[in-house]
């Protein structure tokens, strides 16, 4: 596995390791490697041992498991600084860079600012910048239009997903969720991008009959997409994934993350949410949360404001979906199913036509 120290180009590279999505261009910016440490934490073959870490020094069993996944992999995969998102993510993010701290890891706060202020927000990442070393503003901006061109080919797999139904729901999930690092090479992922695009570009549309859209934070389930097409059904629109991939056209990077909507209150999510359904036709929403966590209260919005057939599931100790979360997935399925009667649907109409996010 890596160590702290990466060597690119004859170089070597810091590796700044982050608790969700923040603005990545200034990491590239400060010729530091990028490290989403969900993705590190989920993606890895011994992400039970990062879980049972944090649990062995003294994280509650009831705990989500993401934070506690993420201090083992920082602690194991020896990551040395880390910027916490303090607010606009997890309410534990504060005990967690605590804990980091106390462990000799670098933490770098940053913040969301709750009412999307634009100058609290410029302020945040200008004081990011500062902090990690970035020598121009200018080199941020750059960044920004560098990566714009990445992200515009994880924009058309999403697109290829909803209206050509060429793409599954699990390869959506994972091209976007990796937006939020780059995979640490903006380069290379671009290559693989370009190559995933030109292998489907002709594949015939699948046959899954019920389109379903999946909110909140990504799942801990590594098959969930399969379960759920299995049953006859497929997720179309991946919510805070796509948000990761930054869908909203900008003129610079601070309006970027402006439009990003996962850290700001809940009805920026809601507007861009009941907008995809309509253009994605979609039939019923999943709402994925984590026990404990403040965001199953959120589902109460939920409820309320999508006038459509929603789930919620909720995450639990295993990496697979039981028993019981496969049941209530194949009876919501198979609901959606009658409801639309078995009839192919129709590709949504106007699949090139920009709307205002430019996606």
């Amino acid at each position: 596995m890596l160590g702290p120290i990466e060597v690119k180009n004859g170089a070597a590279m810091r590796r700044i390791g982050f608790t969700t999505t923040i603005p990545t261009e200034i990491v590239f910016a400060a010729n530091a490697i990028p490290v989403d440490l969900n993705n590190l934490f989920i993606s890895h073959e011994e992400r039970e041992r990062f879980v049972r870490k944090a649990e062995h020094d003294g994280y509650p069993r009831n705990m989500c498991r993401w934070i506690k996944g993420i201090y083992g992999a920082v602690l194991q995969q020896k990551i040395e600084e880390v910027i916490v998102v303090m607010q606009g993510d997890c309410s534990n993010s504060h005990a967690l860079a605590e804990t980091l701290q106390m462990h000799g890891i670098k933490v770098y706060p940053f913040s969301y600012p709750y009412d999307g202020n634009r100058q609290l927000l410029e302020h945040e990442m200008q004081h990011l910048a500062a902090q990690i070393e970035v020598d121009e503003w200018k080199d941020v901006e750059n960044w920004k239009y560098r990566l714009d061109e990445t992200r515009k080919l994880a924009h058309e797999i999403d697109k290829w997903t909803w209206s050509k139904n060429i793409v599954k729901g699990s390869e959506n999930h994972s091209y976007l969720v990796a937006t939020s690092d780059f995979e640490g090479d903006a380069d290379l992922f671009a290559s693989k991008l370009t190559s995933f695009l030109m292998e489907v570009k002709s594949a015939k549309p699948m046959p899954q009959k019920a389109r379903l859209g999946y909110i909140g934070v990504p799942p801990l389930f590594s098959d969930i997409y399969d379960v759920i097409e299995e049953y006859g059904g497929r997720v179309v629109f991946n919510e805070v994934q796509r948000q990761f991939s930054m869908p909203a056209k900008s003129p610079d990077v601070v309006d970027q993350y402006l439009r990003y909507t996962y850290p700001y209150p809940i009805f920026r999510r809601l507007f861009d949410i009941k907008k995809e359904i309509s253009r994605r036709k979609i039939h019923g929403i999943i709402h994925y949360v984590e026990p404990f966590c403040f965001r199953q209260i959120e589902d109460i919005i939920f409820r309320r404001e999508l006038n459509i057939p929603l789930i919620t599931v909720e995450g639990g100790e295993s990496f697979s979906v039981d028993a019981r979360t496969k049941m209530r997935l194949q009876a919501f399925v198979m609901m959606l199913l009658e409801k639309v009667e078995l009839q192919d649907p129709e590709a949504p109409e106007n699949e090139e036509q920009e709307d205002e996010n430019g996606d």
